[in-house]
């Protein structure tokens, strides 16, 4: 018999903006042995609702409990697993780097220009660099800055929203 194959899944979850409401996500996810590889909560366009995006690795089985499991959480007004979905998904990458030398300030200088980068902070010996893209890009990027010296990092992990032109967004919240 076939193994069911694991992928990472990117779901998207508008929640009513109250104490307890992650808390609740995350108690389903720990209780039942489910891990999320990265979580982002933010205000939507309503203060009063908030968007949660997580990324989680499954089988099309275990994310498909997932998403009626989190649409049976009280606070939770919309699920929507959008791995297959056309959609806008970015990262916000902070990373500070050794730059002790004319070459690696060069070096360092030509990759955050190749990536659409920003050098946010300087000292004599460190840059610290912004990043916002996809996965892939961000990725690639802490690649080829390794070599410099990474001292210290933080990902946010992804946000993603459907794309407008496809037509399948949360426009009304409060419907199931």
């Amino acid at each position: 018999m076939e193994r069911p194959q694991h992928r990472k899944h990117v779901i998207s979850v508008l929640v009513e903006n109250q104490p307890g409401a992650l808390a609740r996500i995350i108690e389903l996810f720990s209780s039942r042995g489910y891990n999320i590889e990265s979580l982002n909560v933010g205000h939507t366009e309503d203060p009063s609702i908030s968007r949660i995006t997580m990324v989680a690795k499954g089988d099309e089985h275990t994310i498909e409990q997932i998403v009626k499991q989190l649409r049976r959480i009280i606070d939770v007004f919309k699920v929507r697993d959008l791995t297959d979905k056309k959609k806008l998904d970015r990262e916000l990458l902070v990373v500070r780097i050794n730059v002790d030398s004319n070459e690696k300030k060069e070096e360092a200088k030509r990759l955050v220009e190749i990536f659409g980068a920003q050098i946010v902070d300087i000292s004599h010996d460190t840059y610290t660099i912004e990043l916002t893209g996809d996965e892939a890009q961000v990725d690639a990027f802490l690649e080829l800055i390794k070599p410099l010296g990474i001292r210290e990092m933080a990902r946010t992990g992804r946000v993603a929203m459907v794309r407008a032109l496809q037509g399948d967004t949360f426009s009304d919240k409060r419907e199931f």
